[in-house]
């Protein structure tokens, strides 16, 4: 009788359980991540303000599911069920869902400049930092645990556990706001860090699980993993980033894009390759980061940065409260427990084991963290041991250790140990380290404000309260309603209580011979952001390319780095992008097609003016703002002068194109005018949709037709035409002395007549071997025979005739001749020159007056180097000058107000002891009229 109920109770246990499997259902997955989102958000909402990470408390809301799922035997129902479903995902799996977009978001939302200069930190942390750590923490797991593990075993719990989970670092601290410099250190660290260790792990696995391994298959394993990695995230990069160049405005498919390619890319590494799909996806992130972040404009870019901040949310969200699961699972399922309650002791050990394993990494690598990058001091190096914290990613692997034991290299109890010790690490790190990271910046002082951000904080308050007055005077009385209470909006103006005191300037008291270093520095930096911020404008209305903005932001930012210790120089940053490079000459050689150079040529000036007029336009831009800002003030004056200083640079490079090239300035300006005037016709639709005035279809019709416009000037924008040779040669003064038998070859011939700047066109004291005609563009001239100090500008430009004198009279050169800017100019032979002269005598008198122009500027250029050429030309053509030859001893009389040029022979001053002016000179009256002797045959002009 006793075995019926015993029958009676297995049944009803039976039926009870067939039932349950029946009712449940693969879709109850989705009700997990339903209540995931609900209790994080929940968590979210509760802990603002308060001290508790939040990614702390989702990792005990998950301990609590689980506890609650695997400690009651289903008395969820189908949210236990749903969380089955989920703890049972494969790891890699895992891994693969949530991994590619929380590691694209984070290396995109890294800045550039920030990655180069701590690169050198994170390599050291993530190479030879997880070594050091590995081997620590084998160590000591074999030497101290009872457990008779191998060292390879031990060696792979240590490369497990030396992963500083990127997830866990990155989301700690964005809710705490650590500083820039020790959030990059410590984000790309966890983030190589984390790819390196599971190199690692994969290789001690391996070698768990009976692989055979020497040094060399190891090195060509670990070259595999990790060059690969980077270069399929590059070919990615590369490859995505030319794909977004077509997609012109279409939020949805670039931000879709990046979903794809960061997937696809870890895909393609980790399954395909056999390469770390985390250091590809890490690339990649940093590569859109580089080269991608100017590519998505305006709304695109807000679109995008919300799109990823919710993605990296949510996924956070999901792998925290997952992770607590696990963790409880590994605790509680009664056929995963085999271990003794001493492991709870050595769970313990292994915490104090993991945080002295990363005072030793740091320690050990301390004096070259000093000297890299940004530098680290004890007190970032004290944060840098404590944010060590192990996450999802660890836990993953510690899954894949199980799945792969039960077999005579790794036993069952083996891998349940590895989920329990790495489960309680990562509780601990979290709970321990997670939660105590924001005492200890208080502790050490680092997450209070500086004075000089206090005194600005006060001012700005105390600012805000005059523009809440004036808002209140427009908008407290009217017709409708009468007067509003001052009093009573004041109280809902918590933030401006404490300011109604006297004002008290920022800067107030500072004397210019007694400045405080701090204060200046961050208004140099304030400043610098505001030039930055206007950066970002220009591009958003077309005024500069997303390449012209990459060059400029990086200007900015690479002067930020050096506000301490010098004035405002981020024209420095952009001298070689406004030059042209020495490569340029190579490209003047004969191998390189004539106008492929002139094409290039023409794209980098016309970059460089971008450049340059967005360099200008941003400093004053930013000068205004921060004079409206602080007014009267002797560290805002001492900025506001170091930025005109530097745009004066930038202004001489603008004039010297509008002198020698204003085409180039003419299209720049047109692309500008263009793209505003489309920017402004679509405000307008946009003005006239909101006012209801046009409807849908109407404003569907209209904007598409703006687009068109828009995405024709982006494909096919206005082009630099550079006059014909033809037309050049035409209008140049000399051609009218020419006979057509010399100018046509010159009008066809199929020489490129553009020459790169620094390209010397003759050298003085070599024999003459022709003539240079210039027709725009500007040439400097020196000389070490010929006096030029009082010469501020020893140049030639359009319209002038060089070398002419000198082929005319046989004599070696004056000078050198050099282009200053880029030049169109053509070259004519001597013996052409010559040959004009026999054939007519009528040439004769032009062109020794067509030399005369450039003798005066090179003998005299006190008086007529800032004449313009064609000026100059008018002003001796007015004085209808003759050509004189004297014999010797023959006077020659200079009338006051008059030069006369010695082009040939020689001659003595009357009544003055000097010696005997030879030619070239020029002869000018000392008082009054001036007598000169000719002592031989001499030819004036």
């Amino acid at each position: 009788m006793a075995s019926i109920p015993y029958r009676l109770m297995e049944e009803e246990a039976e039926s009870s359980l067939s039932s349950s499997k029946e009712e449940s259902s693969p879709v109850d997955a989705v009700l997990f991540v339903g209540m995931s989102l609900v209790l994080g958000i929940a968590s979210r909402h509760l802990l603002r303000g308060t001290r508790v990470p939040y990614t702390v408390a989702l990792l005990v809301i998950g301990i609590a599911l689980g506890s609650l799922e695997y400690g009651t035997h289903h008395n969820l129902g189908k949210v236990g069920h749903g969380i089955r479903i989920w703890n049972d995902i494969d790891p890699e799996l895992l891994l693969a869902v949530f991994l590619p977009a929380l590691l694209f978001e984070s290396s995109f939302s890294m800045e550039v400049h920030q990655i180069k200069r701590c690169l050198g930190q994170m390599v050291l942390l993530a190479g030879p930092g997880v070594l050091i750590s590995t081997f620590c923490l084998g160590s000591l797991v074999k030497l101290t645990f009872p457990y008779d593990w191998d060292w390879k075993t031990s060696l792979l719990l240590g490369g497990l556990l030396s992963a500083t989970d990127p997830v866990a670092v990155v989301a700690l601290l964005k809710e705490l706001g650590a500083s820039k410099k020790l959030s990059t250190v410590i984000e790309g660290e966890s983030l190589m860090n984390d790819g390196t260790a599971i190199v690692v792990f994969q290789l001690f696995l391996k070698m768990v699980l009976g692989h055979s391994s020497d040094w060399s298959s190891i090195i060509k394993f670990l070259v595999k993993v990790a060059l690969g990695a980077v270069g399929i995230g590059l070919a990615f990069g590369i490859a995505s980033v030319l794909w977004l160049r077509f997609i012109f405005n279409d939020t949805i498919i670039e931000i879709t894009l990046t979903i794809a390619v960061s997937y696809f890319a870890y895909y393609t590494a980790q399954e395909w390759a056999d390469a770390s799909g985390v250091l590809t996806v890490m690339t990649l992130g940093m590569f859109y980061a580089a080269f991608a972040r100017t590519a998505f404009k305006g709304d695109s870019q807000k679109s995008l940065h919300h799109f990823w901040e919710m993605v990296a949310y949510i996924a956070n969200t999901l792998i925290f409260i997952l992770s607590g699961v696990v963790i409880a699972e590994g605790i509680l399922d009664s056929d995963k427990i085999a271990y003794q309650g001493n492991s709870w002791g050595f769970l313990f050990l292994l915490y104090f084991y993991i945080q002295l394993s990363r005072c030793v990494v740091v320690g050990v690598l301390f004096p070259l963290l000093c000297r890299a990058g940004y530098g680290l001091d004890w007190k970032e190096a004290i944060i840098l041991v404590w944010s060590g914290l192990r996450g999802a990613v660890a836990l993953a692997l510690s899954l894949s250790v199980k799945q792969s034991s039960g077999n005579s290299f790794l036993s069952t109890e083996t891998g349940t140990l590895f989920i329990f010790f790495t489960g309680g690490i990562v509780f601990l790190t979290l709970i321990v380290n997670g939660s105590t990271t924001q005492f200890v910046l208080r502790l050490l002082r680092m997450d209070g404000l500086p004075a000089t951000k206090k005194r600005i904080l006060e001012y700005t308050k105390y600012e805000m309260l005059n523009k809440a007055l004036q808002a209140f005077q427009n908008l407290g009385d009217d017709e409708e309603l009468g007067p509003a209470d001052w009093s009573t909006v004041q109280n809902y103006i918590s933030s401006l209580k404490d300011s109604e005191g006297e004002l008290v300037h920022p800067h107030n008291g500072s004397k210019t011979e007694n400045l405080d270093p701090k204060s200046l520095k961050d208004i140099r930096i304030r400043f610098l952001n505001g030039v930055q911020s206007a950066y970002w404008e220009m591009l958003d209305e077309g005024r500069i390319s997303e390449n012209t903005a990459n060059i400029l932001m990086q200007s900015v930012d690479e002067a930020l780095d050096r506000v301490s210790t010098e004035s405002l120089c981020d024209w420095k940053g952009l001298k070689p992008h406004v030059k042209f490079p020495s490569y340029y000459n190579f490209l003047h050689s004969k191998i390189i097609p004539r106008k492929l150079v002139t094409y290039f040529a023409v794209e980098r000036l016309e970059s460089a003016c971008y450049i340059s007029a967005a360099f200008l336009r941003a400093h004053t831009i930013a000068q205004q703002q921060l004079f409206d800002f602080l007014g009267e003030s002797n560290i805002g004056s001492i900025v506001i002068n170091e930025s005109k200083r530097e745009g004066e640079a930038a202004k001489e490079f603008l004039e010297n194109v509008r002198s020698s090239l204003p085409q180039v300035l003419r299209v720049v300006k047109t692309k500008q005018v263009t793209h505003s005037v489309l920017n402004h016709l679509l405000d307008y639709i946009q003005n006239l949709e909101k006012i209801g005035l046009l409807e849908e279809k109407e404003i569907a019709h209209l904007h598409d037709a703006v687009q068109t416009g828009l995405k024709k000037l982006l494909r096919n924008p206005p082009m630099i035409k550079l006059p014909k040779l033809s037309d050049m040669i035409t209008s140049h003064p000399l051609s009218v002395a020419l006979p057509s038998a010399i100018c046509e070859p010159l009008k066809h011939s199929k020489k490129e007549p553009m020459k790169l700047r620094g390209v010397t066109l003759y050298k003085e004291g070599s024999k003459p071997n022709g003539v240079w005609l210039i027709f725009d563009g500007i040439v400097k001239w020196k000389s070490k025979s010929l006096s030029n100090n009082h010469s501020l500008h020893p140049t030639f430009s359009h319209g002038s005739t060089l070398g002419l004198y000198e082929v005319l009279t046989g004599k070696p050169y004056m000078c050198d001749m050099i282009t200053d800017s880029m030049v169109l100019c053509v070259f004519i032979d001597s013996e052409k020159i010559l040959s004009i002269l026999q054939s007519d005598s009528t040439v004769d008198d032009f062109l020794w007056q067509e030399s005369a122009l450039v003798l005066l500027k090179l003998l005299r250029p006190q008086i007529f180097e800032k004449v313009a050429m064609q000026e100059l030309r008018a002003l001796v053509s007015a004085e209808s000058p003759k050509l004189t030859t004297y014999v010797s001893g023959e006077s020659i009389e200079i009338n006051y107000n008059n030069v006369g040029l010695l082009l040939e022979g020689f001659v003595k001053p009357v009544g003055i002891q000097e010696e005997l002016i030879a030619s070239p000179a020029a002869l000018l009256p000392f008082n009054g009229n001036q007598s000169f002797h000719n002592s031989s045959e001499a030819s004036v002009d």
